[in-house]
């Protein structure tokens, strides 16, 4: 009976969905994390009657036919990148984008990757990194004498000097954006890498055409909303639960075959 394997697919792939469903969950708090979606697609169906043939020969022909599905499969993971909301933080460093964009990220290995979490700090030598200490493109370096930063919508930091002197430039964050963001690969630690799905990176200014804002002193939540994925997570337990009721309902109807006499 071709119901027990047709459940089994949908029992794995609602196993999938709540896979995903909890990981948004887990990631509500997490800086600039972008929820993602379970999709699926239904399996290969046999064709036991097909439809267009001739059912006699008077030309006749069979207008439906009889197909069978044998369940579902993965589709694909999808990341919604709507934007989160904006918390306000009050730290000098911490950066939001508002609208399009992503942070560049240089890694140990020379790679770039890519974030939404603009939760910043300086280094030892007054560079500005990332919370694991990899720097934010250009390579923005503030003087040791400074004695607070200001960046504008633009992303121009300017650093206050203990003096009472003029703001001076210290250099301009960058942002990249992708034709196809839910492309990219994300490789944990709120990064992404280029892939050939996302496309190449298209750098620019903040502000630019395409190009988000920064606002200072904010950090994009993440976009994950609880009642939202509470009710997909009830739902996927559902299917599940019925998925695993045809299993059982089909030991029971083979059973009753073993059973004659």
């Amino acid at each position: 009976m071709r119901a027990l394997n047709t459940a089994a697919t949908g029992m794995e792939a609602q196993q999938l969905n709540v896979e995903v469903i909890a990981n948004n969950i887990a990631n509500m708090n997490t800086t600039g994390f972008k929820r993602q979606r379970a999709e699926f697609q239904d399996l290969l169906y046999q064709n036991v009657e097909r439809m267009g043939v001739q059912s006699s020969d008077a030309g006749t022909i069979v207008p439906t036919g009889v197909q069978v599905g044998v369940g579902v499969k993965s589709g694909s993971v999808y990341r919604v990148t709507e934007q989160g909301s904006l918390t306000q933080t009050q730290n000098s460093y911490d950066v939001a984008i508002q609208g399009d964009g992503y942070y560049i990220v240089q890694l140990p290995d020379g790679r770039d990757a890519y974030t939404r979490a603009g939760n910043f700090s300086l280094s030892a030598d007054g560079q500005l990194v990332t919370e694991d200490g990899f720097t934010v493109a250009p390579g923005i370096s503030v003087p040791q004498d400074a004695v607070s930063v200001s960046i504008n919508a633009q992303g121009v930091v300017q650093a206050i000097m203990a003096d009472g002197s003029a703001p001076q430039d210290v250099g301009a964050i960058e942002l990249a954006r992708f034709v196809n963001p839910t492309g990219l690969e994300a490789i944990g630690g709120n990064l992404f890498l280029e892939t050939p799905a996302s496309g190449t990176a298209n750098r620019g200014q903040p502000g630019a055409v395409g190009f988000g804002t920064i606002q200072q002193g904010y950090l994009e939540a993440s976009n994950v909303n609880a009642v939202t994925e509470i009710s997909a997570l009830i739902t996927a337990q559902r299917a599940y639960e019925m998925n695993s009721k045809v299993i059982t309902t089909t030991d029971e109807m083979l059973r009753t075959t073993s059973n004659l006499r």
